[in-house]
């Protein structure tokens, strides 16, 4: 499955055709358990959307979900700002709004300020 970015929000780009016995697991299933939840998706700001396409990054729908998970988990220990540092790419997220506010490459990783906590995601 595909996804676009829309106004900050993760859209799945076309229908996916599932096969019977494949798993449910995916970003479609993490946005329907966070929805159930109450929990809003995390959303790409548009200085991060820009941000991304500078920098070549992409997320796909498990990305999405690893990085869903990570923001709940921060958000359950009190965090505010955080750095989440994922594969070769580092963002900076507002826990509370649940929204990236910036991604970039790690070796462009220097000094990171006005951030509370960080997190390396597997």
């Amino acid at each position: 499955m595909s996804f676009r970015i829309h106004n900050g929000q993760v859209i799945p780009s076309q229908a996916q055709v599932r096969k019977p016995g494949s798993s449910g697991a995916g970003f479609e299933k993490a946005l329907m358990d966070a929805l159930r939840q109450g929990k809003e998706p995390v959303k790409i700001s548009a200085h991060a959307q820009s941000r991304m396409a500078e920098r070549q990054i992409t997320l796909s729908g498990e990305d999405m979900q690893k990085i869903n998970e990570a923001v709940d988990e921060l958000g359950e220990k009190g965090a505010r700002e955080s750095l989440l540092l994922y594969k070769d790419s580092a963002f900076i997220a507002s826990i509370r709004n649940r929204t990236i506010i910036t991604a970039m490459k790690g070796g462009e990783l220097g000094t990171v300020t006005n951030i509370d906590s960080a997190v390396s995601i597997k």
